[in-house]
C-alpha cells in the first residue's frame, strides 16, 4: 500500500513541473523569444515521466 502511495506522490511531483513548463512555453510563444519549443518539449517529457510512474503504481497493484 505504501508503494502505491509513493508512486502517486512521485507522479504528482512530475506533473507539477510539466504544468509549469507548459505555462512558460505559452508565455514564450506569445513573447516570441524562441525558447517556447524547448519548454514545450521539457513539459512533455515530465508529463510522460509522471504517467509512467502512475502506470507503474497501477501495474504493481494488479500484480499483488
Amino acid at each position: 500500500m505504501k508503494n502505491n502511495k509513493s508512486n502517486k506522490i512521485v507522479s504528482v511531483l512530475n506533473f507539477l513541473p510539466a504544468f509549469c513548463f507548459y505555462i512558460c512555453a505559452i508565455i514564450n510563444f506569445i513573447d516570441d523569444s524562441g525558447m517556447g519549443a524547448l519548454y514545450l518539449c521539457l513539459g512533455s517529457t515530465f508529463l510522460c515521466l509522471g504517467s509512467v510512474w502512475l502506470n507503474k503504481g497501477k501495474k504493481d497493484k494488479d500484480d499483488k
